[in-house]
């Protein structure tokens, strides 16, 4: 079975939100000693975060859920509930994170370290204590915790690399990285003997004023042609050399496969093109392999930067040597050009009505549900609390600009009640014409 796994799913759930307490102080020393619940503990959030330790994603393959702790509740003497843990989860270097259901990217963490909120903890419950007033002496309920977001993300993970080997396939691709480093992947006679990236570490040494230089070089499965057409899983492969700093393009010199150097170079480059201009505007190295087949003079019409034989050896001190002049020099003009560090802040909340049946409307959003979200719905004070809440939140202006007519049915969560309109903003009323609303 394979152990590297580039594409995965996610399913993030974060923390429920504690209850907030009902309670009522009972010392015999106090009369009447009011509401005393506390409220309760917020849930835990999701956050996924970049790491170097993790090259796979096989450990979401058959486990793809994961979840925060959930909020304590609330209790008396307005004790609070404590706060759900936090869940990190950990994701190579590399990954995109995509809505499942519509493929939009949200998250791309290219760098170590970085962080992205996966799934929000849901806000803990206020206690009867908190909704003390003059008006109400005696609250009777409390709030209940709010349900933490849930969602399934796509994981796509995307090699990141110093130097990208593409080739035909059966050019000594697995040769050349298993010569150059401790990489050990399978190596054999026949075509698309890789059918996954490998990686391996190239230490190569510096001069007596040059420190030496690491370089991680990805060994990408063949390409055919058409590859950028999802030809030969050719887009499952292509993805990888995205990132690569440095390309280098092995061509066969001996024309194993009975298509020329020349020719291979050229449908290398065409697919590459295809898949992603830029890629054409990366630094690349053309290497010939497999030297020791030919004689001293390479074939005219050869385009190669070098030629090397991983078998004895031939030219690799050379092809490190140019590889790591590439790789720095590209290193320096990324961290040149890195762009300064952008802060996405979440649009404000909205809610929105929708039309379920004719003369039934339903409310959507957070804010709206946690308008609704109270211990008690029968508690005439419970209702007022909700009724305020909605018209602040301008319920009634949406459900109006939505089409809803007096005496429509609306829903909100596990709330349904029945809507007046009075007056050109439109008013929920807790009571018209000897009909009290609210009633679920």
């Amino acid at each position: 079975m394979s152990s590297f796994v580039d594409r995965a799913q996610l399913h993030a759930k974060a923390g429920d939100g504690g209850a907030g307490a009902v309670s009522f102080r009972r010392e015999a020393h106090v009369a009447r000693g009011g509401p005393d619940g506390g409220n309760g503990g917020s849930g835990g959030d999701v956050w996924v975060v970049a790491s170097t330790n993790q090259a796979s994603l096989i450990a979401f393959r058959d486990h793809p859920h994961r979840r925060a702790g959930d909020g304590g509740h609330g209790g008396a003497k307005r004790k609070t509930g404590a706060s759900g843990a936090d869940l990190e989860v950990t994701l190579p270097v590399g990954t995109v994170l995509r809505e499942h259901r519509s493929g939009e990217v949200l998250c791309d963490l290219a760098v170590a370290g970085q962080r992205w909120l996966a799934a929000r903890g849901g806000r803990g419950g206020r206690g009867n204590a908190t909704f003390l007033s003059n008006r109400r002496r005696a609250p009777a309920f409390g709030e209940q915790g709010e349900r933490g977001e849930e969602r399934w993300l796509t994981l796509e993970l995307k090699l990141v690399a110093d130097v990208a080997i593409v080739g035909f396939p059966n050019v000594g691709k697995s040769t050349l990285i298993s010569a150059l480093s401790a990489a050990k992947p399978k190596i054999a006679d026949y075509p698309f003997t890789t059918l996954e990236p490998h990686l391996g570490v190239v230490r190569v040494q510096g001069g007596s004023r040059e420190p030496d230089v690491e370089l991680v070089v990805a060994d990408i499965p063949g390409l055919v042609e058409g590859a950028a057409e999802g030809r030969g899983l050719g887009h499952e492969f292509l993805r990888h050399v995205e990132r690569a700093r440095v390309l280098l393009v092995l061509v066969d010199l001996a024309a194993t496969g009975g298509v020329g150097a020349a020719a291979q170079l050229e449908t290398l480059l065409a697919e590459l093109g295809r898949y992603q201009a830029d890629l054409l505007e990366r630094p690349r190295l053309v290497v010939g392999s497999k030297a020791d087949l030919l004689a001293e003079q390479s074939p005219d019409g050869v385009p190669c930067d070098l030629r090397v034989c991983a078998a004895t050896g031939e030219g690799l001190g050379a092809l490190t040597g140019r590889l790591a002049q590439l790789v720095v020099a590209a290193r320096s003009e990324i961290e040149a050009a890195a762009p300064a560090v952008v802060i996405h802040r979440p649009l404000g909340e909205q809610i929105a009505a929708e039309r379920v049946v004719p003369g039934v409307f339903e409310i959507v959003g957070r804010a709206a549900e946690r308008a609704v979200a109270l211990s008690d719905l029968t508690d005439e004070q419970a209702m007022d609390v909700v009724l305020g809440r909605l018209r602040r939140l301008g319920v009634d202006r949406v459900l109006a600009r939505a089409g809803a007519r007096d005496g429509d049915e609306v829903r909100i969560g596990e709330l349904a009640f029945t809507w007046y309109r009075d007056g050109p903003d439109g008013l929920l009323e807790p009571e018209r014409s000897g009909r009290r609303k609210g009633a679920s």
